[in-house]
């Protein structure tokens, strides 16, 4: 998705939202100033939080198999250690 950047009065703005939101829902960034002044910006938001959580532990999880833990450590010992340092 390319992100284009659109600027608009606040007047403008205020009468033409909707039409603003559907642009920003296919990727635009729209800036919106007051006296040519830039004040605010609407954008399209992230992918959600948890959904970056996931996909982050579920590729920790894909790292880490074919290892195991040091002969003779537990997942404490090696907690503790870490807290240590």
């Amino acid at each position: 998705m390319v992100e284009t950047k659109a600027s608009f009065g606040a007047f403008e703005a205020k009468t033409h939202f909707s039409n603003l939101l559907d642009r920003v829902e296919k990727g635009d960034r729209i800036v919106i100033t007051r006296h040519g002044r830039e004040v605010a910006v609407l954008s399209p938001i992230g992918p959600k939080r948890s959904d970056d959580l996931y996909e982050l532990s579920r590729r920790a999880l894909a790292s880490t198999k074919g290892t195991s833990l040091p002969k003779g450590k537990t997942i404490r010992d090696l907690i503790y250690e870490g807290r240590k340092r």
